[in-house]
């Protein structure tokens, strides 16, 4: 029985350090010379690729500068892994280590938050609707009879039917695995339109090959804070990235780069989103904070 115990204890022992050492980015960084972070292939300005293995963005370069400072703490160069993750497996990937930041448009929500912890928001998004330009459609009441694209596992689902319920609009959706098939579904005409962060919407349409040929209308369904996300229980990890934007703010420097990503041309096409910076983002800057989206208003 005390050789049961005694085994029992240890094994116990052996499941709290790894987890302990699991959520301890800088000393697991320190350790083994290396940080993996998650970026995403079409996240519109926030995290895009640029092909043979390389990638950029607004959030993309704030994870740069926040790795910068990791690399003082830790006390030497580290080796930079990039793995593009998808809005299914995003999560998964950050609670069981894989991934150490992750650089994309992921809301920050209560229920997220049971499950990872998020870096003080940068950028709020407004959730908004793209379709044809031809199409006629100017509000979400005119979806009833229309196919409606999303990207599987985003937070725009749960406000689709939501608005559905409340307004009574019949429509069926259709999933892409990403946010550039979603928006193929609309640019191919598989779909009528396109629910989807802002600035993801204006991020493709930028891209397209006629972007007259689509606009964002509509009513704003969502407010969203789009953050950061690393692992939960890690507060070391979290004040350092956390004062890593704190002071990007403090020396208008995050100013400069937000100009850079959604105001200038940007790769690989050289076009511009065209997105000036919204008043809730303003205000996230001026309180930096890592609230839930459920604690912004719904215009």
């Amino acid at each position: 029985m005390k050789k049961t115990l005694l085994t029992a204890a240890l094994l116990a022992a052996t499941v709290c350090g790894v987890h302990a050492q699991a959520t301890d980015t800088i000393s697991k960084v320190k350790a083994s010379g290396n940080v993996t972070m998650g970026v995403r292939d079409s996240s519109g300005a926030l995290s895009f690729t640029l092909g043979n293995g390389q990638y950029a963005g607004y959030h993309y370069e704030i994870c740069q500068r926040i790795l910068g400072d990791l690399e003082k703490t830790v006390g030497k160069k580290l080796d930079i892994k990039y793995l593009p993750v998808t809005s299914q497996n995003r999560i998964p990937l950050m609670q069981n280590g894989t991934v150490d930041i992750e650089c994309g448009s992921t809301t920050n929500n209560v229920a997220r938050q049971k499950d990872v912890a998020f870096v003080v928001t940068a950028y709020v998004e407004e959730v908004r609707m793209a379709v044809r330009a031809d199409s006629g459609i100017t509000s979400i009441s005119q979806l009833s009879g229309k196919k409606v694209a999303t990207t599987t596992g985003t937070t725009s689902v749960q406000l689709l039917r939501k608005h559905e319920r409340a307004n009574a609009v019949s429509f069926s959706e259709v999933f892409g695995k990403d946010h550039s098939d979603s928006f193929l579904l609309l640019e191919s005409g598989r779909a009528d339109a396109y629910v989807m962060d802002s600035q993801i919407l204006a991020g493709n349409i930028a891209k397209s090959k006629n972007p007259a040929d689509f606009k964002i209308i509509g009513e704003v369904l969502s407010v969203e804070p789009i953050a950061i996300m690393i692992r939960k229980d890690d507060p070391a990890f979290k004040k350092l990235a956390d004062d890593t934007v704190k002071n990007l703010i403090k020396t208008g420097e995050l100013a400069k780069i937000y100009d850079k990503w959604f105001m200038q041309p940007i790769p690989p096409r050289n076009t511009k989103v065209n997105l000036p910076l919204s008043d809730a983002t303003k205000l996230a800057w001026a309180h930096p904070n890592d609230k839930a989206a459920e604690e912004y208003v719904t215009k």
